[in-house]
């Protein structure tokens, strides 16, 4: 198959429209299920970076240890406390007992600290049997949950470190071949990857993208693969496509980091993309 360089007119094909007449809860309802003692701030940037990209409800789902930081950082922000300190079964229940019922999308994995890959088994295919469409990052990338999410269109985010983790597979070097080999795993598999990188590939395994021209140096701080998280679950929550979404969501992603790298250097952090994002997002935007 042939892959196709994202340009600024296939994105926006992929932004949905907005109506006029939308009331709250209509552009998308997105839970987020991250953090830990360690990383208390990865589900932060995936939330506001999902408020940020059109959301309009999101909830911050994190472990009860985080949840007062976490509120402190944002009033924007709807925070459910997990039960436990970790993701195990009993926080996990709760959980499906307190999100809303009509969730349109969710990404999990963020900073995560997983006591029991059980609870997260339970967790994803819960939410697969809701019809909410899913991205997972980070630690949610374990091979224990491909036979769940194969066939279930979902999206994962891997870097090479973690695609092995979760596909127990080495990614060739050469791009020509490393492209292909995306396309084979992501068909096997019937999922949609997006591998980070210098240049990111986003297929399905019918329909491959490739993003550079948005690359920016700056964008090896922490924190930016959290953004691309929380931006992927944003436009899922309003277009289910998941290829379309997760293509997207890398455009926009590289696009703030060119944005902010021009304003400030190569001196960002990853909230400088969140406030970005409303900027470089106005030309994609579509109301009617």
């Amino acid at each position: 198959m042939k892959s196709k360089a994202l340009t600024k007119i296939i994105v926006k094909k992929f932004i949905p429209t907005r109506s006029r007449s939308s009331k709250k809860g209509d552009n998308g309802k997105a839970l987020i299920v991250g953090g830990s003692y360690m990383y208390h701030g990865a589900p932060v940037l995936s939330s506001l970076a999902a408020l940020r990209t059109g959301t309009d409800l999101v909830y911050t789902a994190v472990p009860k240890n985080n949840v007062q930081s976490t509120r402190s950082i944002s009033p924007d922000l709807i925070v459910i406390p997990l039960a436990d300190s970790k993701l195990t079964r009993g926080s996990v229940n709760k959980l499906l007992g307190q999100i809303p019922k009509d969730l349109d999308s969710a990404t999990i994995g963020m900073g995560l600290a997983i006591q029991d890959v059980e609870a997260l088994k339970i967790l994803v295919k819960s939410l697969l049997d809701r019809d909410v469409r899913l991205s997972l990052d980070a630690s949610a990338l374990v091979k224990s949950i491909l036979p769940i999410i194969k066939g279930k269109n979902v999206v994962v985010t891997p870097h090479s470190g973690e695609f092995y983790r979760l596909f127990g597979e080495e990614i060739p070097h050469e791009k020509k071949l490393k492209v292909n080999f995306i396309e084979k795993i992501a068909k096997k598999y019937s999922v949609t990857i997006l591998l980070k990188g210098q240049t990111d590939i986003i297929s399905d395994g019918i329909r491959t993208f490739l993003n550079s021209k948005t690359d920016s140096c700056a964008m090896t701080v922490g924190g930016t693969g959290d953004v691309l998280s929380g931006i992927i679950s944003g436009l899922l929550s309003r277009n289910r496509n998941p290829l379309e979404s997760s293509a997207a969501a890398a455009y926009l992603n590289g696009l703030a980091g060119k944005f902010v790298q021009r304003k400030i250097g190569i001196h960002m952090v990853a909230t400088d993309l969140i406030d970005a994002l409303p900027y470089i997002s106005k030309p994609f935007d579509k109301i009617k």
